[in-house]
């Protein structure tokens, strides 16, 4: 009889682990499922992500095509996102100011500017030839940029750093005086609407990377006026909020 009631409590044992084992398998099987769908979720919102790459160097290239169709000359750096004006189609040597056909120069990128940016940015209306994207703006910076040569100083300007930092202000003005609604461009940041617009200066600091020629050319290559285009990008956190309202809606 004992033996009998022996035998049953063993039984009952082994039944028990093989349940446990069996629960425990399929849990597992379910987390390995979920984890490689919530990683292929996450990986096409990813991919949509960084799409506004994409967008950015379709927007130089757009208004690299208008500058070249009114004769200015501009460099694309797609990598960075840039649209590099060499300083010698806007100043002359060691000047704040903008030149005459400097300011027709600017006169064409605002005109471009106004263009393309309202497609990708809030604050004034789009355009009805505006294509279809998803991405958009968040910063465009008017960054001045100067060689390594010391600068005597002038006018209250001490440095190449000063210098840098009035043309990229320079340039600004004269691109809202020639089209005013570019100063309205926006874009939207907890409830409110920043403007995209903003200047800085970088002096020598920042030459271009891999500059080619003789130290001259180099020089030359160093003195200009770069847009850089930022565009929004959601955060971790709310690329995590998007694969879960994914998943959610499964």
């Amino acid at each position: 009889m004992i033996l009998e009631e022996a035998q049953e409590l063993v039984a009952e044992e082994e039944n028990y682990f093989v349940s446990m084992t069996d629960l425990m398998v399929g849990l597992v099987f379910v987390f390995i499922i979920l984890l490689m769908y919530f990683a292929l979720q996450f990986q096409d919102v990813t991919e949509e992500l960084t799409g506004a790459n994409k967008t950015r160097t379709e927007i130089l290239e757009q208004l690299q095509r208008k500058l070249k169709e009114q004769g200015v000359p501009v460099i694309i750096d797609s990598e960075n996102g840039v649209l590099r004006l060499p300083d010698s189609v806007l100043f002359d040597s060691g000047q704040r100011e903008l030149k005459p056909q400097g300011r027709t120069n600017v006169e064409h990128l605002a005109a471009a500017l106004i263009d393309i940016l309202p497609c990708y940015s809030d604050g004034i209306a789009k355009p009805a030839s505006c294509p279809q994207s998803k991405h958009k703006l968040e910063s465009v910076y008017i960054e001045g940029h100067t060689d390594s040569d010391r600068y005597a100083g002038s006018g209250g300007l001490k440095d190449n750093w000063d210098l840098s930092v009035v043309r990229a202000t320079n340039t600004y003005r004269t691109l809202i005086e020639y089209q005013p609604g570019l100063s309205s461009l926006c874009a939207p940041k907890q409830g409110r609407c920043d403007p995209i617009l903003s200047v800085s200066g970088y002096g020598p600091q920042r030459p271009v990377p891999d500059g080619q020629g003789t130290e001259e050319e180099r020089k030359q290559q160093n003195r200009r006026i770069d847009l850089r285009l930022i565009m929004m990008t959601p955060d971790s956190g709310e690329a995590e909020r998007a694969v879960a309202n994914r998943i959610n809606r499964k």
